[in-house]
């Protein structure tokens, strides 16, 4: 079960970078959850967050790795909207974080290229309403993003469109959870781990 979806977008008047935060939590049968704490579910979630990603933009929009990088694109690899350094992962007995840092990419502005931008999403795990159940609480941040669509036209557009895109993707994804279909990692750098 989702519960408690929430929403939140802040910009930073000096320097233009937005935060935008969506958080959701998930009622999940203890058990199920004590089965996949581990990194490589981690990373799975990770990649399901990208899967569901090109499923909603009907492939237009999709993912390219490689070693050092991961580039969201439209239609082909030229054409790359942004791009992130391989992902970060920490994990311990109650927290699990991914992190993205933004490299560059059509939709960041030059002041917030190779900078301190970041997509992550972090998962806390906490008793559940009975003992059958725990709650997972999942938060998906984008903070200290520079974004062009903003510098070049204006933040209202940046607010009408580009924000607005994020978090109705960003809310799909959160309400897909509760499939709890993660995704096979594409790089698979935890699952000889487990």
């Amino acid at each position: 079960m989702i519960a408690d979806l929430e929403s939140s977008t802040a910009v930073d008047l000096g320097s233009g970078a937005v935060r935008s935060t969506q958080t959701a939590d998930l009622v999940i049968d203890e058990a199920s959850l004590e089965e996949m704490w581990t990194p490589m579910h981690l990373e799975r979630l990770a990649r399901t967050y990208w899967r569901f990603l090109t499923r909603v933009t009907l492939g237009l929009v999709r993912v390219v790795y490689s070693e050092r990088e991961r580039s969201v694109v439209l239609l082909a690899s030229p054409l790359r909207l942004l791009t992130f350094q391989a992902p970060e992962y920490e994990m311990d007995s109650v927290r699990g974080l991914v992190r993205w840092r933004i490299a560059r990419g059509v939709l960041v502005s030059r002041r917030g290229r190779d900078r301190l931008g970041y997509l992550q999403i972090e998962v806390r795990r906490s008793p559940g309403v009975d003992e059958r159940h725990a709650r997972l609480h999942v938060e998906v941040e984008v903070a200290n993003f520079h974004p062009s669509i903003a510098t070049r036209l204006g933040r209202w557009l940046y607010d009408a469109t580009q924000s607005r895109i994020h978090v109705i993707i960003t809310y799909g994804f959160l309400r897909s959870l509760r499939r709890l279909d993660l995704a096979p990692s594409r790089v698979g750098r935890f699952e000889a781990s487990e």
